[in-house]
């Protein structure tokens, strides 16, 4: 795995050509037709070059995990590392948030009025809302629901609803909790990669999912908080079939249930499962029966929303019908079918285009691959066709850059294969500090 270091390059400069063509074809369709709905394509963005109060500490956070973070992660105590992993991805995002400052970067981001802190009041009687959420989702009802709140299930809202009934209201709480919960899912992924491959891959992956260039979007962005519980839901169902336990598959099994009622789109999350499942069928053979409380577990949340009357499937349905009444109908598929492929180079970074590459020349020559290597192989591939699936959907047309952080997170893990890890990481670094420094992003 450390030949070709020159096809690494050209899988990264590929990978950049891409998002040049997305960016230049972009700006003539936006500019002749006014059909994307972004000013920045492929992403929601403008131009802005600009400093602000994060730029020393997210400078500083580069700087020190592209110097130790290779050394520490590869000789910590593997808690310890999952300490200072989670540490130091709360503080890439957190600083790199607040290079917008703290109104405009963190705490005002969930309060405008496409998003849920505008609908707090309207679940004072949460049963009621549930209840009647389907009736204000299309955009001729009545008091529709705004573009975020109609376009997830309410398992989102409710969590900000919640938050503010316990008394952290407002946007910089909302913030705090999605950059706290989504620095987490760095953590699941790691125990995940542990449990299924081995330790020393996920000590090799763990610097690239800490300085991930997707920080950018998770502070602050409810996707980030959706992105920790999928990923925990996954890394759950590892530890329930490596470790045969019960406890784990309950676990594994709820959260998978309220990953689906956080997002309709994070149903695709069942291909990463599916993966984790293949790869623990041996220990699945001596006890099936670990299954049963992964159902059990799975049935829970949605059994909850149901009885309190929200339908899931026509809530669904109404969406894709809403998708097609505004922006999401406009916005031509012929474009964003691969334009989004560019927002997945700009949130994931030239050295996971170089890892892929080096994981799919690992999976067509499996059988000379180490067993570790293969599975996680495996596990990429099965995030990397969710996103694909995603994407084919069409129902994903821009603003992947936010909605596909639960599946790019899973990428990352490619770049253990990478030789040289400074360097690339030096290069995930100075991208997502280009991008939050040249570009508001809308997210």
């Amino acid at each position: 795995m450390t030949r070709s270091p020159r096809r690494d390059l050209y899988a990264a400069g590929a990978a950049a050509a891409l998002v040049t063509a997305a960016v230049l074809i972009g700006r003539y369709i936006q500019h002749m037709h006014h059909t994307l709905f972004v000013d920045w394509p492929p992403l929601l963005a403008f131009w802005d070059p600009h400093l602000g109060p994060g730029t020393p500490a997210a400078v500083l956070v580069a700087t020190a995990t592209v110097v130790y973070g290779p050394a520490l992660a590869a000789r910590l105590p593997f808690r310890a590392l999952l300490t200072l992993a989670w540490a130091t991805a709360m503080a890439w995002i957190w600083s790199l948030a607040l290079i917008d400052g703290w109104h405009r970067g963190v705490a005002r981001r969930l309060t405008t009025r496409y998003e849920y802190l505008q609908v707090i009041d309207r679940f004072h009687d949460i049963h009621a809302a549930l209840r009647d959420f389907t009736h204000h989702i299309l955009l001729g009802s009545p008091d529709h629901w705004p573009a975020h709140v109609a376009g997830h299930p309410p398992g989102a809202t409710l969590t900000f609803v919640l938050l503010d009934r316990i008394g952290l209201r407002g946007g910089g709480w909302a913030g705090a909790w999605c950059i706290t919960v989504g620095a987490a899912a760095c953590v699941a992924v790691l125990v995940t990669i542990r449990a299924l491959a081995d330790e020393r891959r996920a000590r090799h992956a763990a610097p690239f999912l800490v300085l991930a260039p997707a920080a950018v979007w998770m502070g602050t962005s409810a996707d980030a908080y959706f992105a920790a519980v999928a990923a925990w839901a996954v890394a759950l169902l590892a530890l329930a079939v490596t470790r045969r336990s019960w406890g784990w598959a309950w676990g594994s099994g709820l959260l998978f249930g309220l990953t689906c009622y956080l997002s309709y789109g994070l149903t695709l999350v069942a291909l990463i499962g599916a993966a984790v499942l293949v790869l623990g069928r041996r220990e699945l053979r001596e006890r099936p029966a670990v299954l049963v409380p992964l159902l059990v577990g799975a049935a829970v949340v949605p059994t909850a929303f149901t009885f309190a009357g929200f339908d899931w499937w026509e809530a669904y349905h109404l969406l894709v019908t809403r998708y097609y009444q505004g922006a999401g109908g406009i916005r031509p598929y012929g474009y964003w079918v691969w334009a989004n492929l560019a927002c997945a180079v700009l949130i994931t970074g030239l050295a996971t285009a170089a890892g892929l590459r080096r994981t799919g020349a690992l999976l067509l020559r499996h059988r000379t691959g180490s067993r570790a290597d293969v599975r996680l192989g495996v596990l990429v591939a099965a995030a990397l066709a969710a996103l694909l699936a995603a994407d084919l959907s069409g129902m994903s047309k821009a603003e992947t850059e936010r909605i596909w952080l639960p599946f790019a997170l899973w990428l990352y893990p490619a770049c253990a294969f990478l030789p040289h890890p400074r360097a690339w990481l030096a290069a995930q670094a100075l991208l997502a500090l280009l991008l939050n420094h040249l570009l508001r992003t809308g997210w």
